[in-house]
């Protein structure tokens, strides 16, 4: 047997657990405490459950769309603990109508509806003469007639499994006016149903089109702004022996470490000049009233293994970040100050 299949109008009933104290769950009471949501597949075939969004399940058996809400509970960071259940079945439906008690639509549920099952629903057969009365069903544009009296003697025509869409009409006469006018009657309403639906989505594609517009209007205005520099952002500073001077950009509503300005922005520290042990981190205070006050944070970075608090050390805006640099380093620039100098008074006394 088919596993059924999630569609559109079924409403499936979702029960998370609401939490209680520890009596309660030693008890058993917490079962009776879940919380309990009916959702209705939509026309699109998705779920709406709040803190998550859209879920698309339509077409899914109810493993698969556990399956699915699962991945999305756990990617929204909720409790994955939940239960899902079809509460009503509105997608799959067959209509009785014709010589029976009561005329009516039956669902196709979680096991097989067959026309003997059908036509019990309906109230059963109300005819006084079986010789002259048949069962029409109509699917998929083909009519099938079967004798009542071969209805109620073979077992095997009771039991013709029924599928979504059919139409069965019992009759008490073999004039087919009266089956065709049903049948007609009943293809109509399938192409009305169809025609809302189709409303409904071309309503809610025109919706999706208006916003994803405007988001990607509101995205271009904020690029727009960003690179002519009207967007206001924050900024930490980069100076000594990095590879390159000059300002990091915080990111939006993000955090940037030591290690991304440096090696970033500051394109890491040159190992001719740059001296690893002395990597400081300037931070002036907010307090007015503490004016020139300035707290210093020193990495030594000869050990490899505090690269890692560079990676952990988070950047606030105003932050200055300075290497020294090597003390070989400074020597070697006062000479290269000191030479060109001396050259200079040579050539000056030897012109002489």
């Amino acid at each position: 047997m088919t596993p059924y299949s999630i569609g559109i109008g079924d409403v499936v009933l979702l029960a998370t657990p609401r939490g209680g104290s520890t009596v309660e769950e030693l008890s058993g009471l917490l079962a009776a405490q879940n919380t309990r949501q009916g959702y209705t597949v939509q026309d699109d075939g998705s779920i709406n459950i709040p803190n998550v969004g859209r879920v698309q399940i339509a077409g899914m058996t109810i493993e698969s769309a556990e399956a699915e809400l699962f991945q999305r509970l756990v990617e929204n960071q909720l409790d994955p603990t939940f239960s899902l259940e079809i509460a009503e079945f509105n997608s799959r439906k067959v209509s009785i109508g014709g010589a029976v008690g009561r005329p009516a639509v039956a669902p196709i549920e979680l096991t097989p509806l067959y026309l003997d099952e059908a036509v019990a629903a309906a109230g059963g057969i109300s005819v006084t003469d079986t010789d002259f009365s048949s069962i029409r069903i109509y699917r998929d544009g083909t009519l099938y007639e079967i004798a009542l009296n071969d209805f109620l003697s073979n077992p095997k025509l009771r039991r013709i499994r029924l599928v979504d869409g059919d139409s069965i009409f019992v009759d008490t006469s073999y004039d087919l006016n009266d089956a065709q006018e049903y049948f007609a009657q009943q293809i109509t309403l399938a192409q009305v149903r169809q025609q809302s639906q189709a409303a409904a989505l071309s309503e809610l594609n025109t919706e999706l089109n208006l916003r994803r517009a405007n988001l990607n209007e509101a995205r271009s205005n904020f690029e727009a702004r960003a690179g002519l520099g009207a967007e206001k952002r924050d900024y930490a500073y980069l100076t000594g022996e990095v590879g390159q001077q000059g300002r990091f950009a915080l990111p939006y509503e993000q955090t940037a470490s030591l290690a991304d300005a440096l090696f970033d922005a500051g394109g890491g520290i040159p190992i001719e000049t740059g001296d690893v042990s002395q990597i400081y981190v300037l931070r002036a205070s907010d307090d007015p009233q503490d004016l020139g006050a300035v707290t210093a944070w020193r990495l030594d970075a000869r050990n490899a293994a505090n690269f890692t608090l560079a990676a952990r050390f988070e950047m606030r805006p105003n932050d200055i970040v300075f290497v020294a640099e090597q003390p070989v380093t400074r020597w070697a620039r006062v000479v290269r100050q000191i030479t060109p100098s001396l050259i200079t008074t040579s050539v000056g006394a030897a012109t002489k």
